[in-house]
């Protein structure tokens, strides 16, 4: 092991600072390039950094930590690749998402730089290790340096007095709220984390500032958590047998402090997109403090999307999908803000990924995806945002005829969920017209919406899911996957469960799940469903239903017992069901087949979005912004069928990632693979990373059929089809229908069509000759109608009643009549069985009369054992008892009458 360690591009420049005391202001990514080697150096295996979408952890929406993702290791569900890694992870929080931009100080994505030991290396090489890479290898002032340790963490305080040579008057002690990690019951311990000062011109000048100050002048860089101790949720703790390291350093605060810089936004990666915002909109930074609010938010929020975009995440309205739009808005909403009246997000995002695609290459391999759904996403905000003006008008005109002034919390949060419509937004036009918003009101809706997606999530353990039997056992077990060659197999009996607990044998009828040494059995992964079969033992047959993949590499056989018992030790014999396997096998095929075909006649921006292969069906989810025609369709089905008429070989090669790179192999967006991949070919057509089981030639899929194409969400379409038999047994179907048909038509199948269009014109010639005595009809029903208006106080009120009518048609009525009177007072009812409808309308001038429909509704309503309402010129209302209709009718000259008359009086006064 190195004792030290010199970046290898960049030695000179730190021997620049040791002679010169002149520390070199390194970019970000040069930061992250020095400590991830160093700790290389250290014995530390590079893991690259995992996707932002959770993998089995459904306490979290999106990573937000160096350990988050490290999560299976830290508990000890799996082994981990090495005992000593190290990471720069990409993370998101929203916690503060109202902050962002108003402050220099909140983002929502960051890099966490970390280095991790499960088992391995404890307090004392942690502590010294951060030491070394601040003070020797990037330059920190060890005397602006400041170390922090949990009050009761006596151990810590001695190696950073002995070891570091700190003075004791630089250690600062505090609580478990500062010092001590721990999350609900499970893994926790003390930890050491490392101040730096930032100089007095950060600070708040206060006597008492120092470590602690919630000021900007000592800024904690680096945390080292050691976890020790077990939880056990009620304050007790217990010494782990395995000690961990955690440590978590943020990539973007680094930089803060070797560039000298005011905040994250001056650092010089995110400094560039801050310029480009700036350009675009024709401002300068710090000259105005609204205009500097959007400028921050819009570089943070690209960051994020960005990276969103990239791990595969899709704009939908619920779940890290709402995250992502709502960022991808409220950037485009600043944009506006800005006075940017042009798509920009995508420029933008090209500029982000030109500063970190070393890094992450695979920002700019999905680059054109990325363009395209921002895009795609700008778009339909720029038409939602405008849908959401002229909600925001009508409710304002309605407040307006309430004589209120301030618009409910409800109506708030539908604009804000339903439109995207951002509250601040809201609030801020609102505001200029002298209105006010209920905001205790929206945030009451806010929370019931977050509540009911923490209650969806269901958060149970430390990984977010309901403990199972599966926890239980040890995590040294592992199943190797012998099924790409064979369709049965022996093997030894490991692990015998119940659905509840772990057993030494299962009996006959009892459900459970078997685990060995390895396995024929495919699991269920990469969109393809797992094998079913049997294993059987010199005692019993256990049916299996169903195979999954449990951590750390163990294949669960999960089904029941037919008949005898079988016991944990056994040999057993495992087959799985051959006709089941290769029609999935025939449906895989089909699928890499599809895609590749997809990307020739759409265009290579698609991407798959999931898959599902099963025995009788596939059905493969891709990206594209609109439905597919008929003729595109066609096509793509034309050419997966002459590649499997052409009988295309189809190979599986082992090979590096970058090897497989190379080949330009297309691989899933958000998948994490490992150093080693299976590559699968067919022919020249379609090459694939993929671990799942194909046919040896395209030709063994026989037929390809698309049944059906719709949309799945926003950007996202759904293809479902068969192959094989399936095809032959979807034609047959159809035949069947066909006949049928023609039976029911008394017809053949060469006259059906005609057959159809001959009914089709004789219904269309019918219901002209309907509707043309239903308006005959309703004419003289007008005609007598009008023959029964009459004079209140010079108004003019038809009042009648029109049997078996729906409200639409009353209301229809309503319009045509107010047509004939000119002006007036108009009011229809109609029964149906036991429910009544009555609707009024009043003119314009009526209504200066003094006459109000939604009022005069309002009592006539209650009359037939109902309620209504409505606006001055027209109401609607229901009700439950018709025989009081006429009683109703009598009743309206009189309200009429007494609403004209308080008119009257009124004017008198005034």
């Amino acid at each position: 092991m190195n004792s030290s360690y010199v970046p290898k591009k960049i030695a000179c420049s730190w021997l620049l600072f040791l002679g010169g005391n002149v520390m070199k202001k390194y970019g970000v990514n040069e930061l992250r390039k020095m400590f991830l080697e160093f700790f290389e150096s250290k014995e530390h295996l590079i893991l690259k950094s995992f996707s932002l979408v959770p993998q089995n952890d459904n306490s979290l929406l999106l990573i937000n930590s160096g350990m988050a993702p490290l999560k299976p290791y830290f508990t000890g569900a799996e082994l981990p690749p090495r005992k000593r890694v190290t990471t720069c992870q990409k993370c998101i929080r929203t916690g503060d998402l109202e902050n962002v931009g108003k402050t220099a100080r909140h983002g929502t994505f960051f890099e966490m730089l970390g280095n991790f030991s499960f088992g391995d290396y404890f307090k004392q090489d942690s502590i010294r290790w951060s030491w070394e890479f601040l003070t020797k290898v990037v330059g920190l002032d060890s005397e602006r340096l400041y170390p922090s340790v949990y009050l009761e963490d006596d151990e810590s305080f001695k190696i950073w007095r002995e070891e570091i040579d700190v003075a004791p008057e630089r250690i600062f002690k505090f609580g478990k709220e500062d010092n001590f990690w721990e999350h609900g019951s499970g893994p926790c311990g003390s930890c050491s984390e490392i101040y730096y000062d930032r100089g007095e011109k950060y600070g708040c000048g206060q006597p008492g500032c120092t470590v602690g100050c919630k000021c900007d002048r000592y800024m904690e860089i680096w945390n080292n958590v050691f976890t020790q101790f077990d939880n056990d949720g009620e304050g007790h703790y217990t010494e782990l047998k395995q000690k961990n390291i955690d440590t978590g350093m943020g990539l973007e605060r680094l930089a803060v402090i070797v560039q000298d810089v005011d905040s994250i936004f001056d650092v010089n990666t995110i400094q560039t997109l801050r310029n480009q915002v700036c350009e675009m909109a024709g401002l300068e930074y710090r000259h105005d403090h609204e205009s500097d609010v959007s400028i921050r938010l819009i570089s943070d929020h690209i960051r994020s999307t960005t990276f969103m975009l990239s791990d595969g995440i899709m704009p939908t309205n619920e779940g890290r999908g709402y995250v992502l739009r709502r960022l991808i808005r409220r950037a485009t909403r600043h944009g506006r803000l800005l006075g940017i009246s042009h798509l920009f997000l995508a420029e933008l995002a090209g500029a982000f990924i030109e500063e970190s695609k070393d890094a992450y290459p695979e920002l700019e391999d999905k680059k054109d995806f990325i363009f395209n759904l921002f895009d795609n996403e700008e778009k339909q905000f720029n038409k939602t945002i405008d849908q959401g003006l002229l909600l925001l008008s009508d409710m304002e005109r309605k407040m307006n005829e309430n004589g209120g002034k301030c618009l409910s919390g409800e109506y708030a949060f539908k604009l804000y969920d339903t439109y995207g419509f951002p509250v601040d937004l809201t609030k801020e036009i609102l505001k200029e017209k002298s209105y006010d918003i209920d905001e205790a009101g929206f945030k009451a809706c806010m929370k019931e919406q977050q509540e009911r997606a923490r209650k969806a999530r269901e958060t149970m353990n430390y990984m977010g899911a309901e403990e199972t039997v599966y926890d239980k056992i040890d995590p040294s077990v592992t199943t190797d996957f012998i099924g790409y060659d064979c369709l049965e197999g022996t093997s030894k009996i490991i692990v015998l469960t119940s659905e509840t607990e772990l057993r030494d044998s299962l009996m006959e009828g009892e459900r459970g799940t078997i685990i060995v040494g390895k396995t024929p059995f495919y699991a269920t992964m990469g969109g393809e469903q797992g094998d079913f079969g049997e294993i059987e033992t010199a005692n019993g047959v256990f049916a299996v239903e169903d195979t999954i993949k449990l951590r750390g590499g163990k294949y669960g056989h999960v089904g029941r017992m037919k008949f005898g018992m079988i016991s944990k030790g056994e040999q057993s014999l495992l087959k799985v069901n051959q006709p089941s396997r290769k029609n999935t096998a025939k449906n895989h095929s089909a699928t890499h087949l599809l895609q590749k075909a997809l990307k020739i006649v759409l265009g290579g921006h698609v991407e798959q979005k999931g898959s599902l292969v099963a025995p009788n069906r596939l059905r493969f989810d891709f990206s594209h912004f609109q439905a597919m025609t008929k003729e595109e369709l066609q096509a793509t089905e034309d050419l997966v069928n002459q590649k499997i008429a052409e009988q295309l070989p189809v190979h599986m090669d082992i090979m590096s990632y970058d090897e497989a790179k190379q080949t330009d192999a297309i691989m899933l967006f958000e998948k994490k693979y490992g150093n080693e991949v299976r590559v699968v070919s067919m022919g020249d057509f379609s090459k694939e990373l993929c671990g799942g089981n194909h046919v040896r030639n395209t030709g063994d899929v026989m037929l390809f059929k698309i049944i059906s194409e719709s949309g799945k969400a926003a950007g996202i379409r759904r293809i479902e089809a068969l192959t094989g038999h399936g095809v032959i047994e979807y034609y047959q179907r159809e035949e069947d229908q066909l006949y049928k048909a023609v039976k029911a038509l008394k017809s053949s199948p060469e006259d059906l069509l005609y057959k159809i269009e001959h009914l089709q014109a004789e219904l269309k010639s019918l219901h002209s000759e309907n509707e043309s005595l239903k308006s005959k009809i309703v004419s003289k029903l007008i005609d007598d109608m009008m023959a029964n208006v009459t004079d209140i106080k010079g108004i003019h009120l038809l009042a009648a009643v029109v049997p078996n009518v729906d409200m639409n048609s009353l209301c229809d009525l309503g319009d045509q009549l107010k047509a004939r009177l000119g002006e007036g007072v108009i009011v229809l009812f109609s029964f149906k069985e036991e429910k009544v409808n009555l609707m009024a309308m009043v003119t314009e001038e009526a209504q200066k009369a003094g006459a109000h429909a939604g009022n005069l509704v309002k009592v006539v309503a209650e009359v037939l054992g109902g309620r209504g309402g409505g606006r001055p010129s027209m109401a609607q209302a229901g009700g439950k008892n018709p025989t009081k209709i006429s009683v109703a009718v009598k009743k309206i000259p009189e309200i009429l009458s007494a609403q004209l008359q308080i008119c009257k009086e009124k004017i008198k006064i005034s």
